[in-house]
């Protein structure tokens, strides 16, 4: 079987701007994030830790590392996904995010698992 094959995670997001949560008068704009998590390999995983870099349009960067998602350390199966929802703060109305996860396959190697960068845009923001 082809080595790349055994670690296949891929990625998907997707960004929503939370206007209650906000406060554009102190610069504060909140955004969720969805995150689905795709084994498209041969291997069982497990998602060990994030690690995530946000840049506000100031080119502010916050990174932010620590274990597992939402509480979790989820164990993907072959074929199965894993989806969760969490959120951020930032102090300009348009931002980006990106990072990657690292995994563990149930052959005892480690990988990472790329997060491709996403916009959290404001609605109106950009033209």
């Amino acid at each position: 079987m082809d080595k790349n094959r055994e670690h296949e995670i891929r990625v998907e997001t997707r960004s929503q701007y939370i206007e209650e949560q906000s406060d554009p008068e102190i610069d504060r704009y909140v955004f969720s994030y969805t995150i689905t998590i795709r084994n498209k390999g041969s291997l069982p995983a497990r998602l060990l830790t994030r690690h995530w870099i946000i840049t506000d349009a100031d080119g502010k960067e916050q990174e932010v590392i620590g274990e597992g998602v939402v509480g979790e350390q989820p164990y993907i199966k072959p074929g199965e996904e894993y989806q969760y929802t969490s959120g951020t703060m930032m102090e300009t109305p348009v931002g980006s995010m990106r990072g990657s996860y690292q995994m563990v396959g149930d052959d005892g190697k480690l990988f990472d698992a790329e997060i491709p960068t996403f916009t959290l845009s404001q609605p109106h923001s950009l033209h």
